[in-house]
């Protein structure tokens, strides 16, 4: 008979329903589910469940929803639920010592990135960022350190030029949510194995901020066109057009020679917006202006006169 794991699962977003899934449809027993505590979300600001304990209410799983795991009781109440191991996928809570101690067999992350590059809470976005050609997906057993734990297995993915943040985290919580399967049947069959790894070769993914999508137009095209893949779908690279906010949603790079103030609208029209840059200039093609739905920059093109104007 095959052998059975009892596994605790922790996640939040949509990122973590793959994974959720995969082990829902295993011969493994999902026993509890963590996830964030609902949060205002919307104009009305109404309390809405995350889509991992949407997902979980809908398998009939029961559901812990803690502000914090380093109350006196957290491990008490984890211990409950006797979980062989424990899944954790971009959960958003830290896990003290005393919960990772809780498991037998510990606790395992499914991390987006090959590790050591890319430690930390944007892993995906921050590959994209720095130009990264490859990435990839590792099922790792957690520590007290950062994303420092021994890695069990690893998946590795080219980055399409021009694939966003958004995008290439689909393909990755799908090759996750087979990993940390094969990686359940691994450690049932006493047969898996990890691997330490070496923190000389560590780089850190700090969190995204609001406050990063202000494109500065002095830096190169190159680097903005990073920024926009790399910040789409949160939190989305923007501009000012005469005051408003113009986010960009999709854009390329075209040579250019210097000359205008980075910012100029150098052409509008069929290709798009081309903004003259510190280096070449970037080709807006899809946009949004405050209050309005995404359009292509084409389009948008049509409506004014912008050649000239100054975005900031």
């Amino acid at each position: 008979m095959d052998k059975s794991l009892a596994v605790a699962f922790a996640g939040t977003p949509s990122f973590a329903l793959p994974a959720l899934d995969g082990i829902a449809t295993s011969r493994h027993r999902l026993v509890v589910v963590y996830t964030q505590p609902d949060r205002p979300a919307g104009r009305g600001l109404a309390l809405a469940a995350s889509p991992v304990k949407e997902r979980a209410q809908s398998l009939g799983l029961p559901v812990e929803q803690p502000e914090t795991l380093r109350e006196a009781m957290a491990p008490t109440r984890l211990a409950a639920f006797s979980p062989d191991v424990m899944v954790v996928v971009a959960y958003g809570l830290l896990l003290p010592q005393a919960i990772l101690d809780v498991p037998r067999l510990g606790c395992l992350n499914i991390h987006a990135s090959i590790l050591p590059r890319w430690r930390g809470a944007a892993p995906v976005a921050r590959a994209i960022e720095a130009g990264d050609t490859k990435t990839g997906v590792c099922i790792m057993r957690m520590d007290s350190g950062l994303d420092t734990g021994p890695v069990m297995l690893r998946h590795e993915l080219t980055i399409a030029p021009r694939e966003t943040a958004g995008e290439l985290e689909l393909r990755l919580a799908s090759r996750g949510a087979g990993l940390i399967v094969a990686a359940l049947d691994a450690l049932a069959e006493n047969r898996a194995s990890f691997e330490a790894q070496d923190p000389a070769l560590a780089t850190y993914a700090r969190k995204l901020r609001k406050s990063e999508a202000r494109i500065d137009w002095r830096e190169p095209a190159e680097l903005i066109e990073r920024r926009v893949r790399a910040l789409n779908p949160w939190p989305v690279a923007e501009a000012r057009l005469e005051g408003l906010q113009l986010r960009i949603w999709q854009a390329s790079v075209v040579a250019a020679a210097a000359g205008p103030q980075p910012g100029t609208i150098l052409a509008a029209g069929p290709v798009g917006l081309v903004v003259m840059t510190g280096r070449d200039a970037l080709v807006i093609e899809r946009l949004q202006m405050a209050g309005r739905r995404t359009v292509a920059a084409a389009d948008f093109a049509n409506t004014r006169d912008l050649v000239g104007l100054v975005l900031f």
